[in-house]
């Protein structure tokens, strides 16, 4: 039994084990259990209904030493509210010469000041972060010159200012179990003694999550003030827990390496949903990691198996590769998420490799200088290329001319950082728009030859919504959609033959019935 197990169905059994076992990790994160001991319990101060005060001081150092600025307050401060507030934040001097800034946000009790309130909670948030700045985009043709930061200074992170600042605070009157404390709430949780009980302070949470690069904005020696929005929502343990620990997972990502921009593109995942929403992301970004890995898997196995291109398109292959290559170095001049770019560059790698076997290329090393070899084709691979000529001709009449006609306009009316910005751009605009007519030379062969290649890709459409990515890279990804609904046409107008040589060099002779031969094309 264990000996006949591909390995294809051991990693989707791999992959299902990783699923339950996440979505069990994921019940135990949203799922406390109650205090059902009443000694032992921890109740909330919240129960009590106490007057609070909410209060936001701004500071240049986390302990605030050298001082604080009172930047909002309010006074009739309710835990189940929810409200938005617009305030201007004075920048001192060190913060407009790249230095940075602090918010300490007090709850504490109404008419009591929250540095001597001993009932008092209070979290440090950053108001500031440093990164690279955006470089200077210019006419190529006008050249007109950038009038903002020098060049030279892009080279080295500055500081910039965050827009939002988002409060929770758990509105449970939530009772914990002193010996089944959570560790994530362990570290937010104040208690203090009231008679023979042990009461906690309110759980006050700063969403650090709801920072996002695009609400970034870069601080300058001649901004004195920047507004910044507050917001507050009551929030449940279980969604406190969850967040807890995203927040932990990105602050570990970037700890590992990962830029700001990088770790935005995992926040814009949390960011703005509910979580069943959430929960889709999770099961369609696993899918796509599965099917990912298959399609490589099963491409390689294919192409290292093949030895003949009868009913292949040649031409589309090289397309394929040529545009798989432009595609990553567009992802990468736009500083795109890893989650998109390492499968880019894999995906190139394999391309290369399959031109290698479609033309039949050996390479011979004499000393350091590679030769390149070509194979020769058959009458069959050689009829098929006839085919394949034959629709590049037609496709070269439309194609040519609009991707010239693309790149000319970008040129004259739009900004690029280089002019090496704008050759890739104009050629993946080339391919992302016209790119999917390079795929209809092998539906042309398709015709000639009744050959059928399935694939899927419907699955890449819902994770180019979920995962942040270059908006033309997004809508990329019906290019395929278009091409599986002509081949689905294909198929049925094509039932396989039998009796016929097909595109793995095999000829299934056995017909279930004598006169069953499916429909015989004529060329």
């Amino acid at each position: 039994m264990f000996e006949r197990t591909s390995f294809t169905t051991l990693i989707v059994g791999v992959f299902v084990v990783y699923v339950l076992h996440t979505c069990w990790v994921m019940y135990g994160i949203v799922y406390t259990k109650p205090c059902d001991d009443p000694p032992n319990c921890i109740t909330p101060f919240l129960a009590s209904k106490p007057r609070l005060q909410l209060s936001i001081y701004s500071t240049l150092k986390p302990n605030a030493d050298g001082g604080h600025t009172l930047i909002h307050k309010e006074d009739n401060f309710e835990v189940d509210s929810k409200f938005e507030r617009i305030v201007n934040v004075s920048l001192p001097k060190k913060t407009r010469h790249n230095g940075t800034l602090f918010a300490i946000v007090f709850v504490h009790q109404a008419g009591v000041s929250p540095w001597q309130d001993p009932k008092q909670v209070h979290l440090v948030a950053q108001l500031t972060t440093y990164m690279l700045p955006k470089p200077p985009e210019v006419s190529l043709i006008s050249a007109e010159e950038d009038t903002g930061r020098k060049s030279a200074e892009s080279d080295n992170p500055v500081s910039h200012w965050r827009t939002r600042l988002t409060l929770n605070i758990v509105s449970d009157h939530f009772q914990f179990d002193k010996e089944s404390l959570p560790s994530d709430v362990h570290r937010y949780l104040r208690v203090f003694p009231s008679g023979k009980k042990m009461v906690y302070l309110p759980l006050l949470f700063v969403d650090e999550l709801s920072n996002r690069v695009k609400d970034l904005v870069e601080i300058n020696r001649t901004t004195k003030e920047l507004p910044l929005t507050i917001n507050y929502d009551s929030i449940s343990l279980g969604r406190l827990r969850f967040w807890i620990h995203m927040q932990d997972a990105v602050y570990s990502l970037q700890q590992f390496g990962f830029t700001e921009k990088d770790a935005d593109e995992i926040k814009g995942i949390f960011v703005d949903t509910n979580l069943y929403f959430l929960a889709l992301t999770f099961f369609v970004a696993a899918f796509h990691l599965l099917f990912d890995f298959l399609a490589f898997k099963n491409d390689i196995s294919f192409w290292k198996q093949k030895r003949s291109m009868v009913g292949m398109s040649s031409k589309a292959v090289l397309w394929r590769c040529f545009s798989t290559i432009v595609i990553f170095l567009y992802l990468l001049d736009q500083q795109t998420s890893l989650l998109v770019l390492i499968p880019a560059g894999v995906g190139s790698i394999i391309e290369v490799w399959k031109v290698k076997k479609a033309f039949k290329i050996q390479v011979f090393w004499k000393g350091s200088k590679p030769t390149l070899m070509f194979g020769k084709l058959d009458e069959s691979e050689k009829r098929t290329e006839e085919y394949d000529t034959l629709a590049m001709k037609y496709l070269s009449y439309l194609l040519y001319p609009l991707c010239l006609g693309g790149a000319v306009y970008a040129l004259v009316f739009l900004r690029y950082k280089s002019w090496y910005s704008w050759v890739i751009n104009s050629l993946v605009n080339g391919v992302y728009a016209f790119g999917f007519l390079f795929m209809l030379p092998q539906l042309f062969v398709n015709f000639k030859v009744q050959t059928h290649i399935a694939f899927n890709t419907f699955i890449d459409d819902v994770f180019a919504f979920i995962i942040t990515m270059p908006t033309s890279h997004r809508l990329a990804c019906f290019r395929d959609d278009i091409v599986f609904l002509i081949y689905l046409y294909q198929r049925w107008l094509y039932p396989v033959d039998k009796t016929r040589v097909n595109e793995y060099g095999v000829s299934y002779d056995e017909a279930d019935k004598p006169g069953d031969k499916g429909k015989v094309h004529k060329d």
